[in-house]
């Protein structure tokens, strides 16, 4: 057999050629569920479709096991594993899209007292190149969505590198083109960001007090770069092209999505899928492609606090979110991947009957409850650790752990809830979907991402 027949046969039996050249993508979206262990996923599923049913992240054909380990940590926050995914480095908890020696330096209070002024030194680690930066290099447009701060974990590791995640007012620097700390390597910046936080775009005034205190005004000076500044749902569904910078909360997080949900008509913050849509319709009037980071980040919030259904909702709504995307884009030329950046302590407990909500207590199939050793009922979903541990356990009823505002029971008492330090799961589809496969370091997926848009 010719030589040069047999090495090219070897070489795409290990995933190299012919996969290179037939699985390109034009176009990538990356969903984060932040927080959105496997145990997360099962209960959304619940939650939304029953047992028998699937979520749309499930319809998604391909997928892999995904450890999360930081660089110096068993259980990883936010920061570092969201820019493994984005950069392919392991790198210390608290730390953004910097190398592995960087150390996480708290920032300080401004003279306003607010936390987020940046701490970081420049001979503490270097910047590491993320796959926005290169995506961006190669003429494809970029853009971040989330239902958290623009400045939060997961987006910042899109677009910034700093040692410490809270140097809020610092990270939204790295946003702006032309401006003082922007981050060169974004070329003319990022083309369409979404999220809540005003406040650390904003200077500091007696109606924003948690406002930068250096003065600057970022959406005025990213306007001045072109982008369109948006703060509500109808103003955005307005955009039809261009850079578009929507904050959409003036401090703090975007809403819950029941409570986004139950405000009617008095809201004006957009859905988790209104964003993606577009943000899809935007980056896509690029020839060359796009890539598109997508995160449901209040899963994540909603059980540090144990509410549990504030949490499946809004993994619901990211569910939501990726069903818009199928709906939108062609999977010929575009990647979907839907991950998460950890899991955290909530379980699935009991022996509950087929059809019980998941929400509810533990009962039988004839309607009963099921009860611990001393004769109390108890949730399906239990934390393992949190604030909510009660000396006495109460009697529980359902109207009770059905409300919105019920807090599981947690076994360790802790102020708030960790996160866990458990794999998680990814699901793709999609052109270079076929990469996903098996259990993989959240750093490969990085690796995997950057083959499958040629970069």
């Amino acid at each position: 057999m010719n030589k040069t027949l047999v090495c090219t046969a070897l070489f795409a039996a290990l995933g190299g050629l012919s996969q290179a050249q037939a699985s390109d993508a034009k176009n990538v979206i990356l969903f984060i569920g932040d927080g959105m262990g496997p145990s997360v996923l099962t209960a959304t599923r619940l939650f939304k479709v029953g047992e028998e049913g699937n979520l749309e992240i499930m319809s998604l054909p391909r997928s892999a096991r995904i450890k999360t380990f930081s660089h110096d940590a068993q259980t990883t926050d936010s920061a570092p594993s969201m820019a493994a995914y984005t950069t392919g480095v392991k790198m210390n908890n608290e730390v953004i899209a910097m190398s592995s020696d960087t150390k996480a330096v708290a920032p300080s209070k401004d003279a306003n007292g607010n936390k987020g002024i940046n701490n970081c030194t420049g001979d503490n680690g270097t910047p590491v190149p993320t796959i926005l930066e290169l995506a961006k290099a190669a003429g494809k447009s970029v853009g971040a969505v989330t239902t958290t701060e623009l400045t939060h974990a997961t987006p910042a590791a899109t677009y910034a590198h700093i040692c410490h995640r809270d140097a809020a007012y610092a990270i939204a620097e790295q946003a702006v083109p032309g401006g003082a700390g922007f981050n060169a390597a974004l070329g003319d910046g990022v083309d369409v960001l979404m999220g809540g936080g005003a406040n650390h775009w904003t200077p500091y005034s007696a109606s924003n007090k948690g406002g930068r205190a250096d003065g600057r005004d970022l959406t005025a000076e990213l306007g001045a770069q072109g982008y369109q500044y948006v703060t509500t749902q109808s103003d955005l569904a307005k955009i039809e092209s261009g850079k578009v910078l929507g904050l959409f909360s003036a401090k703090s997080h975007l809403d819950y999505e029941l409570d986004r949900v139950a405000k009617g008509a008095a809201n004006t913050q957009p859905s988790l899928s209104e964003m993606t849509a577009k943000a899809i319709d935007l980056l896509s009037q690029n020839s060359q492609g796009y890539f598109l980071m997508v995160e449901g980040g209040r899963i994540d919030h909603a059980l540090h606090a144990t509410n549990a259904k504030r949490s499946l909702t809004d993994a619901v709504a990211l569910d939501e979110a990726v069903k818009t995307a199928l709906g939108k884009v062609d999977l010929a030329d575009t990647l979907i991947v839907v991950t998460a950046d950890h899991d955290h302590t909530m379980t699935i407990n009991g022996y509950a009957a087929k059809g019980n909500p998941v929400l509810d207590l533990v009962k039988n199939g004839d309607g009963s409850t099921q009860h611990d050793v001393d004769g109390k009922p108890f949730t399906t979903l239990v934390f393992g650790n949190g604030p909510n541990r009660a000396d006495v356990r109460p009697t529980l009823t359902s109207d009770q752990v059905m409300a919105d505002d019920y807090l599981q029971e947690t076994g360790v008492k802790l102020g708030s809830e960790t996160h866990g330090g458990g794999d998680v799961m990814l699901f793709a589809d999609g052109a270079g979907s076929g990469r996903f496969k098996g259990t993989l370091d959240n750093t490969l997926v990085f690796g995997k991402l950057k083959e499958a848009l040629g970069l």
